[in-house]
């Protein structure tokens, strides 16, 4: 009930406050994961999630779930149900360009993994894979799973502002949208993840970088039955150029995305650059959509029609105290190469743990500023690499002729790529090397998982005192993954078996993770079994404890362990409950227990 008191005289109502140890704000792939790895046991925290969206995402923005972000959902078993109800690769096996839908391709690239020349990278690299799963999709199936493990899910509902109390509480302004009223909030923990307008950013005041947008895009959500088209040059991506047209203001150039095979599609309209914004009608839309498809007699609806802006927008830190901002409030950058949902899911795996062992004693609050330590600087390479993303198709269109003015001059130079000039030839050489250009945004493994964290939170003195240096980044870090056990890497992907198999195969990834930390080691490292043991009971931290090779709990048998373990068989590697490695000992120590205790709690804060 709301608590009156008395000022001047005169009755004054304060509003119900709601005591809550957790406060999420934002619903989207950002707040609704945190909420899933907060509650997932042996986490089991839970508290208020709201949106000030009436629903889950109605329009499939992001699509592309990649790998990295996988492993994260992998750690709480959604993997599987994710899986489920996406459209797999084989659907998304190129990225094309053409004169319409439904004619002329002018040529296309493989992409997310299945290009034959990479897909060993990405099979050594990671036990999952790309998919696509659409927002409207994802969004539902990790609001569920944070409501049915407890979470208190509000849509219609508006954070407000905050204050912080004397007792380093935080008490949150909520307005009910459908009431209209307002009410309080009371949490230990703020979390802002509520999107490229974030409030709880504004509030905290933390600077942005930014740079320079790329202007205005549209997205035109359409039923199109496009399958006696689509079945012989598969893709999810399809970039239409027209060069016989004038070409609209509103829509300069685009291309097609898939949604639903077949049926349901996302036409991105760019328009034309330095032309005042004029809102197109219904009836244009349709037109454009509809020369887009290439033919008039087929039925098409528009289901939904949305604008965005192409930003390149990083804040300076993530959090301040016990507020973190993560997620599309944080980073902001076009959707080229897939990053944004897979990097906002990443970002809650990484803060969760770092919460749940604050929250149990069993971490210092020192450990919660890595949360920005580490995330940020992946936000500011994936917000370049999307913006690169968007320029590094420009090669394409300026050789095809499409950046031209006119008409004459665009048909002049698009015909004269089928003439047997030396100029033509050349011509097309470029166009060549131009769309193979393009292999960074649909083959970036890279970029999606060379992630090097640099904090409290990983031990590297080891490293320093024996004069070895970080890992060189492969010479091209977009397209190609850094394979390392270097304390801050990921930790290395390989297939393990039991002596008499159980099932078909384990990754290392799975040992991991789960809440706990990690200890693999192999023959002659007993004493490191032995050592997780005794300082995991000492510090009241679980130390999953390991032996990988002949003989052992766990058998190397494509030896891809061995060849990416980069310590003796008797050292051991240490990893983090994201599943980062956190120390490594190239052999066994004098004495295993007392390095593991110092070495954990240097990582907790403790020391």
């Amino acid at each position: 009930m709301p608590h009156s008191t008395v000022t001047n005289g005169v009755p004054e109502t304060r509003p119900e406050v709601i005591e809550t140890p957790l406060l999420i704000v934002g619903a989207g792939p950002a707040g609704a994961s945190l909420a899933c790895f907060l509650s997932h046991p042996p986490y089991s925290m839970t508290g208020m999630l709201i949106s000030a969206a009436s629903s889950t995402s109605q329009t499939p923005r992001a699509h592309i779930t990649n790998p990295a972000a996988f492993e994260c959902l992998r750690d709480i078993d959604l993997e599987e149900t994710c899986l489920s109800q996406a459209v797999e690769g084989d659907c998304m096996v190129h990225t094309r360009w053409c004169h319409d839908m439904t004619g002329e391709e002018y040529g296309r690239i493989y992409s997310w993994g299945n290009d034959p020349k990479r897909r060993g990278e990405y099979e050594s690299g990671t036990p999952c894979h790309h998919v696509d799963l659409p927002q409207t999709i994802f969004e539902p199936i990790v609001v569920q799973r944070a409501a049915a493990q407890g979470w208190d899910v509000r849509f219609k509902t508006s954070f407000v502002n905050f204050e912080k109390e004397g007792n380093g509480k935080i008490l949150s302004r909520i307005r009910d949208e459908l009431t209209k009223t307002e009410f309080l909030v009371r949490s230990d923990y703020l979390f802002g993840c509520d999107g490229a307008r974030s409030q709880v950013l504004r509030e905290l005041k933390i600077p942005l970088i930014k740079k320079p947008g790329q202007g205005l895009a549209l997205n035109i959500l359409v039923k199109v039955d496009l399958s006696d088209y689509v079945e012989a040059r598969k893709g999810n991506l399809h970039w239409v150029f027209q060069p016989e047209r004038e070409y609209s203001d509103f829509a300069w150039s685009g291309l097609i995305r898939m949604v639903k095979p077949w049926h349901e599609w996302m036409f991105i309209l760019f328009p034309k650059p330095g032309v005042e914004w004029k809102e197109p009608t219904m009836e244009q839309y349709a037109q454009r959509c509809k020369e887009i498809v290439g033919r008039d007699d087929l039925p098409l609806e528009i289901i939904n029609v949305s604008k965005w802006y192409i930003n390149e927008i990083v804040a300076e830190y993530y959090s301040d105290g016990n507020i973190f901002c993560l997620g599309d409030a944080v980073h902001r950058h076009p959707p080229f190469n897939g990053l944004g949902s897979n990097t906002c899911v990443q970002d809650a795996f990484n803060l969760a743990w770092k919460i749940k062992y604050v929250s149990q004693g069993l971490a210092s609050p020192s450990i919660l500023e890595t949360f920005s330590q580490e995330r940020q600087p992946v936000g500011v390479g994936v917000i370049t690499r999307a913006n690169q993303g968007i320029r590094d198709h420009v090669p394409v269109w300026k050789e095809m002729g499409l950046m031209e003015e006119t008409v004459e001059k665009r048909m002049e130079i698009f015909n004269s790529l089928k003439s047997a000039t030396p100029e033509a030839r050349e011509r097309r050489k470029r166009v060549n090397a131009a769309i193979e250009g393009t292999s960074h945004e649909f083959h970036g493994i890279g970029v999606e998982m060379n992630h090097r964290y640099e904090s409290a939170a990983v031990y590297v003195e080891d490293e320093i005192k024996a004069g070895r240096q970080k890992p060189e980044w492969p010479e091209d870090p977009i397209l190609h993954h850094k394979v390392s056990t270097y304390p801050g890497h990921r930790l290395p992907h390989a297939w393990l078996n039991k002596t008499m198999p159980e099932k078909e195969h384990t990754s290392t990834i799975d040992l991991a993770g789960h809440g706990q930390f990690c200890l693999l080691t192999s023959i002659g490292g007993e004493k490191w079994i032995e050592a997780a043991a005794k300082v995991g009971a000492e510090l009241g931290v679980e130390i999953n404890a390991h032996s990988i090779g002949w003989g052992q709990e766990w058998v190397d048998v494509y030896r891809d362990w061995e060849r990416r373990r980069e310590v003796e068989e008797d050292g051991c590697v240490l990893v983090r409950p994201d599943r980062f490695v956190a120390w490594r000992s190239m052999e066994l120590a004098d004495d295993c227990e007392s390095k593991l205790k110092e070495v954990m709690k240097a990582v907790l804060g403790r020391s």
